[in-house]
């Protein structure tokens, strides 16, 4: 099994990781409709103070995954005993891709730093990394911000991710104080690729083809990971590659995204309990849809108070 969970000479095309959003039945539609090269789960919560470090849930997720198409298991958490015996759980669970979350900007659970917090702390960071990459005998991988508060402390970072030996990195160039706001600043992203012989992904604001073949083109990149705009434009990965036009009218945007849309809801009527749950995870979908012409058909959507309303809103959205 190679440490990259891709294989090739072009440039990866990966689905993110979303919390509350890339369960296995919205990742199962996207591999059918546009085939990302690699998909990532949501973020797995280590219980620090659990024997049982990964939820079972969690750990079905992972020993459901079939397919092709490489599955990595991200983990959010604090403590190295914690996490190492986590990243074990989920290699003996099947897992042969593991990743840790160094982005999340809302990075505490309970007592600890997690996510981008724990970009505070490089010494600390250091010791962690270390401790992941000897605990397992899978890819080992990390998801980070350029920096807690200056996004210049990649360049400090990036000799503490290359000794721990990790196997590549992604990069959302902003810091986790930034949250989303601003742009991601992908001169910084290229400026990591040039200075680093790790593999580089690049990770944000990324919407459209034609931001990614910029994004491409401007880094060097190894490849870009996708999120919103995966979801604005769910066919996304085959525009990229050149197997649909780049560019689509906005009426032919509307009935694909509500195609999209009309696939996922009976896997989330499988996935989720009652028309309750599942109405309430599909416009959780429809809340990271940022595209403005879009908004009329899903705030109509999002106001639907039954599952008839919403199916009947549906395939207005549907008509040309």
């Amino acid at each position: 099994m190679s440490a990259l969970p891709w294989s090739g000479s072009g440039p990866v095309l990966m689905l993110a990781p979303m919390q509350g959003l890339t369960n296995r039945a919205l990742r199962a539609c996207l591999i059918e409709r546009a085939a990302p090269d690699t998909v990532f789960t949501e973020f797995v919560r280590v219980q620090a103070r659990s024997r049982k470090r990964i939820p079972r849930a969690d750990l079905r997720d992972i020993t459901a995954h079939t397919g092709p198409v490489p599955l990595v298991v991200q983990l959010i958490g604090h403590g190295v005993d914690a996490l190492t015996e986590a990243a074990r759980v989920a290699e003996a669970a099947g897992a042969y891709f593991i990743n840790l979350n160094l982005g999340c900007p809302y990075g505490r659970m309970t007592t600890g730093a997690t996510g981008g917090e724990l970009l505070r702390d490089p010494a600390a960071l250091a010791v962690l990394l270390r401790a992941l990459r000897s605990a397992v005998t899978v890819s080992f991988s990390i998801k980070c911000r350029a920096g807690y508060a200056d996004p210049r402390k990649i360049f400090e970072l990036l000799p503490i991710y290359e000794d721990a030996g990790v196997d590549f990195l992604i990069l959302h160039p902003r810091t986790v104080e930034q949250q989303y706001a601003g742009e991601a600043d992908h001169a910084l992203t290229a400026a990591v690729v040039e200075r680093t012989g790790l593999p580089v992904i690049a990770n944000g604001d990324i919407c459209t083809a034609e931001q990614g073949h910029h994004v491409l083109k401007q880094t060097a990149a190894a490849g870009l990971m996708l999120g919103r705009g995966a979801l604005a434009d769910p066919l996304l990965f085959r525009r990229l590659r050149g197997e649909l036009p780049a560019t689509v009218d906005a009426l032919r945007r509307r009935r694909e995204v509500g195609e999209f849309l009309e696939d996922l809801l009976p896997r989330y009527q499988e996935l989720f309990c009652g028309d309750r749950q599942v109405l309430m995870k599909i416009k959780d979908v429809l809340n990271f849809i940022p595209d403005e012409s879009l908004q009329s058909d899903l705030k109509r959507m999002k106001r639907a108070k039954d599952m008839v309303t919403f199916q009947e809103e549906l395939q207005r959205m549907k008509q040309i």
